[in-house]
C-alpha cells in the first residue's frame, strides 16, 4: 500500500551546493558516494522504500540485490572483470562493499546480499554530507543545483510518466525474471554433487545435479506445459536475453537448455559418467545454507515451480523454497535519444540519469553508470571540464553505448562487442588474442583518465580546504 509521500525539499545550507539523488539502488548509492567524495556538495538521497514497496524488493535496505547475488566473473581478462577493476580504481563504494560481503563462488564475485546492503547503507548513513530521505518522489526535485535520477527499472509510475513526457519518447520496457532460492539441507545429498565447472569432483563452490537424457527431456516437457503468470492486456513479452525465463529458452528448441544454462560441459561427476544436462546451484549467503538455481529465472506460477522442480529435477523431491522465481516489468528510456554525452537529459540540462534506466543491464553496469553520473555531476559543480573516460576503456565503452544513437536501442550488459575496433596492420588476430588486446588497451588507455580524477578523491567528512 502506498504510504505517506515525502515533501521534496529545496536546496538549503547557503554556500554549499546541494544535489538530489533519487533512488537508493546500486546506481544511486554509487552516484551519491562519488559526488560527496569529489565535490563540496551535500546530497539528499531519496528512497521510496519502505513507504512505497515494489514488486521485486523485499527489504528497505539501500543497494538491495534483487535478481541474483552474483556480480559475474571476477576475471580481469573479461569485460565485466575489467569494468570492476576500473570501478575499484575510482574508489567505488559498492565494489568495496562487494569485497567485504564476498562469499565463495568459484571465479564469480558473489556476495551475501544482506551484508552487502548493510555495508552500503552503513557507509552512506555515516557520511555527514549525505541525508537519506524515505518517501516517493513523484516528480523531479526542484531547488537543487543538480539532480541524478537513478530509480532503476522499477521506477514509480508517476516519475516514469514524468520522464517519458520530458523526453517525448514512447515508454520502452522488457521483462526481467528472478531465479528461486532453496535450502541446501532440503536437497538430496545422495544426488547433488559439489564441483565447479572444469574443477575437481567433490570440491568447489557450486552444487550440481546431473540429468540423463530421458530426465532432461521429461523436465523440458514439464516446463513447456507448466502454468505461467499471465501478461496484462497492455503488455507484451519482451525479454532481455541475459534474464530470459527458463521456460522461454525451452520454447526455442528441446536442446536449447542443454546448450544454455543447463550445459553439462566441465561438470562430469566423480563416477565419470558425463551428464546430458546439469543444473547448478550457487551459494546465496555467507552461512552457506541457501543456494539459488543458476539460470532458472522463471515466470512459472509459484505452485508450478514447486511441483515441476520437485518432480522432475533429481535431488529436489523435498526442496524447501526460500524464495520463488518471479517476473517483473523493467522500464528504461532510449538513452541515446534522451541523453547528452555527460548523461544529462537533453530536455533538462541539470538532470542526469543513471543505472538501468539508461539501458544498461546488470549489477556492475548499473554501478558503473552511477559512478559516471556522480563524477560528471561533481565536475560540473566544481567547475571542472567534462572529461569522459576513453571509449576504449570498459567505462567509456559502456558510456558510449548509452549515449550514441543506434536503432534499435536495446538493453546491454558489458561485453567485448562494445569496445571500439582494434587498430591492426591488416592481419586479423585470433579471438583469444583479440580479446586480450582489448583488455590490455583498456587498461593502458584508462590510466591517464584515472590519474586526472585522483586529486579530487577524499574521505567523506574530511575537512574541506
Amino acid at each position: 500500500m502506498p504510504g505517506e509521500r515525502v515533501r521534496l525539499r529545496e536546496g538549503t545550507a547557503p554556500g554549499r551546493k546541494r544535489v538530489a539523488v533519487v533512488g537508493g539502488g546500486l546506481a544511486g548509492c554509487e552516484a551519491a558516494w562519488q559526488i560527496v567524495r569529489r565535490s563540496g556538495a551535500n546530497v539528499d538521497l531519496y528512497e521510496m522504500r519502505p513507504t512505497v514497496a515494489t514488486l521485486a524488493h523485499t527489504t528497505a535496505g539501500l543497494a538491495e540485490l534483487v535478481c541474483s547475488n552474483s556480480l559475474k566473473s571476477d576475471d580481469p581478462a573479461t569485460p565485466t572483470g575489467a569494468l570492476k577493476r576500473e570501478l575499484a580504481s575510482l574508489g567505488s563504494l559498492l565494489m568495496a562493499a562487494a569485497q567485504e560481503a564476498r562469499i565463495p563462488a568459484g571465479k564469480a564475485l558473489a556476495v551475501d546480499r544482506a551484508l552487502f546492503s548493510a555495508t552500503v547503507s552503513g557507509a552512506l548513513s555515516a557520511a555527514p554530507e549525505v541525508t537519506i530521505l524515505r518517501g516517493e518522489a513523484t516528480d523531479i526535485p526542484e531547488g537543487y543545483d543538480a539532480v541524478v535520477i537513478a530509480t532503476g527499472p522499477l521506477t514509480s509510475p508517476a516519475l516514469a510518466g514524468r520522464l517519458g513526457a520530458l523526453v517525448g519518447a514512447e515508454s520502452l520496457y522488457f521483462y526481467d525474471a528472478i531465479a528461486p532460492i532453496v535450502e541446501v539441507d532440503s536437497l538430496d545429498p545422495a544426488v547433488v554433487y559439489r564441483m565447479d565447472r572444469y574443477g575437481e569432483p567433490g570440491t568447489g563452490d557450486y552444487l550440481n545435479v546431473a540429468l540423463a537424457q530421458d530426465e532432461y527431456y521429461r523436465f523440458v516437457d514439464a516446463l513447456l506445459a507448466g502454468g505461467t503468470v499471465p501478461y496484462h492486456d497492455f503488455e507484451e513479452g519482451r525479454f532481455f536475453d541475459g534474464c530470459m525465463p527458463i521456460e522461454e529458452i525451452a520454447r526455442r528448441g528441446r536442446e536449447s537448455l542443454a546448450f544454455g544454462p543447463l550445459k553439462p560441459v566441465g561438470l562430469t561427476p566423480a563416477d565419470g559418467r558425463r551428464p546430458y544436462a546439469a543444473i547448478q546451484f550457487r551459494r546465496e549467503n555467507e552461512a552457506g545454507d541457501a543456494v539459488n538455481m543458476v539460470g532458472f529465472q522463471t515466470k512459472l506460477t509459484y505452485p508450478e515451480q514447486e511441483r515441476i522442480f520437485r518432480e522432475f529435477v533429481p535431488g529436489m523431491k523435498e526442496a524447501v523454497f526460500l524464495r520463488h522465481g518471479s517476473l517483473h516489468r523493467n522500464t528504461y528510456l532510449n538513452g541515446p535519444a534522451a541523453l547528452n554525452g555527460d548523461l544529462t537529459l537533453k530536455a533538462v540540462g541539470e538532470v542526469r540519469l543513471a543505472g538501468q534506466m539508461t539501458g544498461v543491464e546488470g549489477y556492475v553496469e548499473s554501478m558503473a553508470i552511477g559512478a559516471l553520473a556522480g563524477i560528471f555531476t561533481a565536475d560540473a559543480l566544481e567547475g571542472r571540464p567534462f572529461t569522459p573516460p576513453p571509449p576504449t576503456s570498459a567505462l567509456g565503452a559502456l558510456l558510449a553505448y548509452v549515449t550514441t544513437p543506434r536503432d534499435p536501442y536495446v538493453p546491454t550488459n558489458m561485453n567485448f562487442s562494445l569496445f571500439p575496433p582494434l587498430a591492426t596492420t591488416g592481419k586479423k588476430l585470433k579471438r583469444k588474442l583479440r580479446r586480450e588486446a582489448h583488455i590490455e588497451r583498456a587498461r593502458a588507455d584508462v590510466a591517464p583518465w584515472l590519474d586526472r580524477l585522483a586529486p579530487f578523491f577524499r574521505d567523506p567528512g574530511e575537512e574541506r580546504l
